[in-house]
């Protein structure tokens, strides 16, 4: 087995994964002034290293594993996501005005971040036998009602950007099993139409972040100041940045959550726009690596598998970079493999896992 992995892995996946951790913890470690000597468990830092050496024993275990036992696993692990979002509205803990958290001991585990690659392999088990039959609305029902009972859970938390990351993980898997595109443009239509309605159903602090979005200068000091700080940090690490550890807006805390939404924005200051591009040609290059995978898949479930996890990772690089920069409204998505999150770093790393069983598996090695 061991020959195999090395032979058959795909190390690009593997590369690009160790390279954004290993700088997501230097950056962790920055915004937070994690840089003295000898680290306590109770770090952040040494938090996110110690999850990172945990779930890179489960990936290399996860080898022994072939990924299609998975489909037989579909329906429990959609039923066990049920349960873990409504344990969240039962038990769950509250903060920043969500209850999306459960304490368990020193840890606090985010479930709907792990209910995401539920989804996607539930979601994969239940579509595998739909692929090129998806041509009337009828043929959509059953499995817009699979996907919306949980996004309506966990819209309910609130928690708007897991769940529009449910719907874009459904739409990329929706265009792989070959949905008519016809039945596309009359559902992008309706949407457009219905999407002022979309307001009635907000909460105040989403209503608020929209109109922010929209001119952060109407609430500088309070909705609109994760905003405006997060820009002058950008702006002001230019080319090259002012260095790690050096800069003005983290190390000063101007900068709200800026080890976990907001760690786009301390490389953009800390290490400037080359920093900012290295990143994202990792981000983005892991990302055209699973639509590889997807496509030399040896069957259905595999390719709609690793394109649920591409779709994961497209829609969550967009969002969070876009949110920094102040292209998008602030939501509570993280930087993939970057912002800390014992719960977003495993769920992340599994996916990997996934991707580099699928590419066992697949028909041939692409690049």
């Amino acid at each position: 087995m061991w020959h195999r992995i090395w032979r058959e892995w795909d190390w690009t996946v593997v590369i690009c994964t160790l390279l954004l951790i290993s700088v997501g913890v230097v950056i962790i470690g920055s915004a937070t002034h994690v840089n003295r000597d000898g680290l306590d468990i109770n770090d952040l830092v040494s938090k996110q290293l110690m999850f990172f050496v945990i779930n890179t024993v489960v990936i290399v275990m996860m080898q022994w594993f072939d990924y299609r036992r998975l489909r037989s696993w579909g329906r429990p692990l959609y039923f066990i996501t049920i349960l873990l979002l409504v344990a969240v509205m039962l038990i769950g803990t509250s903060a920043l005005g969500a209850q999306r958290w459960i304490q368990i001991g020193p840890i606090t585990i985010q479930p709907s971040e792990f209910t995401k690659l539920l989804m996607i392999i539930s979601m994969a088990q239940m579509m595998e036998n739909r692929v090129n039959k998806l041509n009337t609305f009828r043929s959509l029902v059953p499995i817009v009602l699979y996907v919306g009972i949980p996004t309506l859970l966990v819209f309910k938390q609130p928690d708007l950007g897991t769940s529009l990351v449910y719907l874009d993980i459904l739409c990329g898997m929706l265009f792989v099993a070959g949905i008519r595109m016809r039945l596309v443009q009359i559902i992008v239509g309706v949407a457009v139409v219905l999407a002022p309605l979309g307001w009635f159903v907000l909460q105040e602090y989403q209503k608020q972040r929209i109109l922010v979005f929209l001119n952060p200068n109407i609430d500088p000091f309070g909705a609109g100041y994760h905003i405006i700080q997060s820009k002058i940090a950008i702006g002001s690490g230019m080319i090259l940045g002012k260095g790690l550890f050096e800069g003005t807006q983290s190390q000063l805390n101007f900068l709200p959550e800026n080890h976990t939404d907001f760690i786009f924005s301390v490389i953009g200051e800390e290490l400037g726009f080359v920093g900012c591009v290295i990143v994202l040609l990792l981000l983005f290059l892991l990302i055209y690596r699973s639509i590889m995978i997807a496509r030399s898949a040896n069957d259905t479930f595999g390719t709609l598998l690793a394109t649920g996890i591409g779709s994961m990772l497209v829609f969550e690089v967009l969002v969070n970079v876009g949110m920094t920069t102040g292209i998008m409204p602030v939501t509570g998505i993280p930087l993939p493999f970057i912002s800390y999150g014992v719960s977003a770093l495993t769920t992340n790393m599994i996916s990997v896992g996934l991707l580099l069983n699928i590419a066992m598996h697949r028909k041939k090695l692409m690049f």
